[in-house]
């Protein structure tokens, strides 16, 4: 299933969703995801293996973190050679003070904002999805 790559409809059509919970981002030496942990995210680098997980399994397990998140899905299927839908999204955020981490999935983007903004930022993709052309 092929996704979208047209600008203007995948704006019109991201339909931005708050996902509950909250998460952080963390790193782990030797790249072994702690038991009992199910991260939403993984990404191998060379320090270490960062995962994003809900903020009450990292503390349980007692995995650090600084910066805690809510989860915003996009919920348009993007398609990974698309151009311009993380540059708008995260333009939009930044033009109200808002950090956006931005991780592609297969189907859909995925943002990780502060979470004290993080209805902040919804209602504001959404007012960007409705002045799309």
């Amino acid at each position: 299933m092929t996704g979208e790559s047209d600008l203007r409809k995948l704006l019109s059509g991201m339909r931005p969703q708050l996902n509950p919970g909250r998460y952080v981002f963390s790193t782990v030496d030797g790249g072994g995801v702690p038991a009992g942990v199910t991260p939403v995210v993984t990404v191998a680098e060379q320090e270490g293996l960062t995962l994003v997980v809900r903020l009450e399994d990292a503390d349980t397990v007692g995995l650090p973190y600084d910066f805690v998140a809510g989860w915003i899905t996009l919920r348009v299927h993007s398609a990974l050679e698309a151009v311009g839908l993380t540059a708008a999204v995260a333009r939009e955020l930044a033009d109200i003070g808002v950090s956006c981490n931005v991780v592609a999935g297969f189907h859909h983007d995925h943002l990780f904002v502060p979470y004290e903004r993080a209805a902040e930022a919804v209602a504001t993709l959404e007012a960007l999805a409705h002045r799309a052309p």
